[in-house]
């Protein structure tokens, strides 16, 4: 599922990110190379971390 369409972020990169260490967005998208540009998908990223976290 595609979480970021201004970077193409899709949820299983968001949830590599965060299996590296990655706790917030901002973080998991800076480990892509990327930035969070409208701001959309920010709560719904943020979901998505906390859902892995829980499960790490």
């Amino acid at each position: 599922m595609v979480v970021c369409i201004c970077n193409a972020i899709r949820e299983k990169d968001i949830r590599a990110a965060v299996r590296e260490g990655a706790c917030t967005p901002s973080s998991a998208y800076a480990r892509m190379g990327r930035r969070a540009r409208c701001g959309q998908c920010v709560s719904f990223a943020r979901e998505i971390i906390q859902a892995e976290r829980a499960t790490a």
